[in-house]
């Protein structure tokens, strides 16, 4: 998968808040990927709603592994600022997708709030070289898996594991990199 992630005007710092809304975008993008090569391996998805689950299980695996990766690089404030900006970019992305979906409603504080719930799991697994350890992702497939659909459900978890989690490092990787990059 290729996202965009080379801001245009090169000489221009960026705030944190805006780093925070360009990975949001991305996030976006590789959790549709990832939700779409689910599909396209035969698994089943019914509905949008449906994929919506399956994309927001995707974003609070991500969000998660961007804030354990850029721990160490920002103070506690900057990482407050960064992560708070990414979850409300995606906060807002979703209540748009789901009110398409699935009608009227507030569907902001339901993300914020698998976040973190997600978060505060997802913490007591490892993280090594940027890279999630077996636990973690099996725990992540394990979420994607109670929200797919019941056709060859037993085998979506080895598949988050062994494909989808490396395919989503690479973007993820690369777009950390330079949208963080100074000038």
């Amino acid at each position: 998968m290729r996202v965009k992630s080379k801001w245009s005007n090169k000489g221009r710092e960026r705030s944190l808040t805006e780093i925070g809304g360009a990975t949001a975008f991305i996030l976006w993008r590789i959790a549709q990927q990832g939700t779409l090569n689910l599909e396209n391996e035969g698994f089943q998805t019914d509905t949008n709603a449906q994929r919506l689950d399956v994309m927001t299980e995707f974003l609070a695996f991500l969000v998660h592994l961007v804030d354990r990766m850029k721990a160490e690089q920002l103070e506690q404030e900057e990482r407050q600022e960064f992560i708070t900006s990414l979850a409300r970019h995606l906060s807002d992305q979703v209540q748009i997708n789901r009110t398409d979906a699935q009608g009227k409603g507030e569907y902001r504080k339901a993300l914020i709030d698998l976040l973190n719930e997600r978060a505060v799991d997802y913490a007591e697994f490892s993280v090594v070289d940027n890279e999630p350890g077996y636990a973690m992702k099996r725990y992540f497939g394990e979420h994607v898996r109670a929200v797919m659909g019941e056709k060859d459900n037993q085998w979506i978890t080895d598949q988050v594991m062994d494909v989808e989690v490396p395919e989503v490092l690479k973007p993820l990787n690369k777009a950390l990199r330079e949208l963080f990059e100074k000038g």
